[in-house]
């Protein structure tokens, strides 16, 4: 999406379930990393869609609060 002060890029994403290889795992996050190294660096960027995560109870001060994933 084109504005100002910058660009806004949406990417949605489908991530394959822990029970998948670990060579789709693996793959699907080198894709993911690839696309956004071809972003523009000043474009804002929003990462959605379906990660198939679990809310547990792990916290990263600052990052993931205390219902993590």
């Amino acid at each position: 999406m084109q504005g100002k002060p910058t660009n806004l890029t949406i990417v949605q994403v489908y991530a394959p379930t822990t029970e998948a290889e670990e060579s789709i795992i693996e793959q699907f996050y080198m894709d993911l990393q690839q696309l956004m190294d071809d972003i523009p660096k000043k474009d804002a960027i929003l990462i959605i869609g379906d990660w198939n995560a679990k809310v547990g109870e792990g916290e990263v001060p600052g990052i993931v609060g205390k219902f993590g994933l």
